[in-house]
């Protein structure tokens, strides 16, 4: 026996030849349906490796909310300036309301002095006719002692000399004897003293100014002792009158005097005039 013939062999047994063929059918057909499958199957999409920033949501945020803060701010401004607005409108309606109702109230009380003294200086009127109609129908003999009063009596009648332009401008004065007083009347049937004058002195073609300051100084200086009717009589100083009548001759002057009196007819003394100036 040989020495060998107990030692075992480390070599496998050979496969058979149908073994091996049958294996390598087996690996073939399994790598063929990896490598079908493998290509049937969709490519893997790539990873993303873009980093997108998102927007800050804070951007801004401040800005936004200052804005918002402001206009809040803006109107509730608006809606206490308009508050105050409505007030003082309300407040303005309500003295202007008052203020028409004190005008109105003191239009009708004015309204009715001057009625009032138009009536009373219509009844005075009234009375001096009636007195003048008596002095009238007195016996001639008596004339001397009528001519007497007759200077001393409101509206008495006066036998003027004056003739021509003069003659007119006393006729037109004589003739409004009666008519109210209103301060700034020229007429017809109201008068202030400057605007009757002014009237009368139209009458006959001569354009006077219109104040008594103006008429004082219009004409002529003439002295209260050498009056003619017709002549102008003022009252304070020359250029600076107050006050205005026309001299009718017979001591008389006709004027505007006031809101009670009226137009009247009085005798000089009854309030002696300053000066005197002659247009005609």
């Amino acid at each position: 026996m040989s020495h060998t013939a107990l030692i075992p062999s480390h070599r496998k047994p050979r496969q058979s030849a149908s073994k091996s063929a049958l294996r390598a059918g087996v690996a073939g057909g399994v790598l063929s349906t990896i490598a079908v499958a493998g290509a049937a199957a969709p490519a893997q999409a790539e990873p993303v490796t873009q980093t997108i920033e998102m927007p800050t949501i804070t951007a801004g945020l401040s800005t936004t909310v200052a804005a918002s803060a402001e206009a809040t701010q803006q109107v509730a401004l608006d809606l206490e300036t308009q508050a105050h607005e409505d007030a003082a409108a309300t407040t303005a309606a309500k003295a202007a309301k008052k203020a028409k109702a004190e005008a109105v109230r003191k239009a009708e009380a004015k309204k009715k002095a001057e009625a009032a003294a138009k009536a009373k200086a219509e009844a005075a009127e009234r009375a001096s006719r009636t007195a003048e109609r008596t002095t009238l129908s007195a016996p001639s003999g008596s004339s001397s002692s009528g001519s007497t009063s007759s200077a001393s009596t409101a509206s008495a009648p006066v036998s003027s000399s004056a003739t021509g332009s003069a003659a007119s401008v006393v006729s037109f004065v004589q003739m409004q004897v009666g008519d109210a007083y209103v301060p700034g009347g020229t007429g017809p049937n109201s008068w202030d003293c400057s605007g009757l004058v002014q009237a009368a002195f139209r009458t006959v073609g001569v354009d006077l100014p219109r104040v008594s300051q103006s008429q004082s100084t219009a004409g002529t200086q003439v002295g209260l002792g050498n009056l003619q009717p017709g002549d102008i009589l003022y009252w304070g100083s020359a250029g600076s009158a107050y006050h205005v009548g026309i001299y009718v001759g017979g001591g008389q002057f006709v004027g505007a005097q006031n809101s009670s009196t009226g137009v009247v007819q009085r005798p000089l003394d009854y309030d002696m005039p300053t000066g005197a100036v002659r247009i005609l």
